[in-house]
């Protein structure tokens, strides 16, 4: 087992570049007035949000415990998150995923900056 944890930061950035584009699409397709496709869309990006725990494990069974279980948590809550938007219904809390309240147009959304903190060293718990 090794403790790089590389290749969990590059599957992070594809599936947070892939979550992305969809919010753009769905920012898109709103501007355009279609709310329909808005909506889609945005349950796209919440469907990917809420399975990134679950898809992570295979890129993750090669790290120790010790390094992987920090990164599993950070993964559940935002995976839980996701999960909670999608069971309400709730296309406001689908595209607020991944933003604190506070959160300012340029400044890197919670997952982005997750994956900063794991190319640090420093995983959230």
């Amino acid at each position: 087992m090794s403790n790089d944890v590389t290749p969990v930061i590059d599957w992070l950035k594809a599936r947070h570049a892939a979550i992305m584009a969809d919010e753009a699409e769905a920012l898109g397709r709103l501007k355009a007035g279609d709310t329909k496709g808005y909506n889609e869309k945005m349950r796209a990006k919440a469907e990917a949000v809420a399975a990134l725990a679950k898809d992570a494990a295979p890129v993750l069974a090669g790290l120790p415990e010790a390094r992987r279980e920090p990164i599993l948590r950070g993964l559940m809550r935002f995976s839980q998150s996701a999960a909670m938007g999608l069971k309400l219904g709730s296309v406001f809390y689908m595209s607020a995923l991944l933003y604190p309240d506070d959160h300012k147009p340029g400044e890197p959304d919670n997952l982005a900056l997750f994956i900063e903190e794991l190319a640090a060293g420093k995983a959230r718990s």
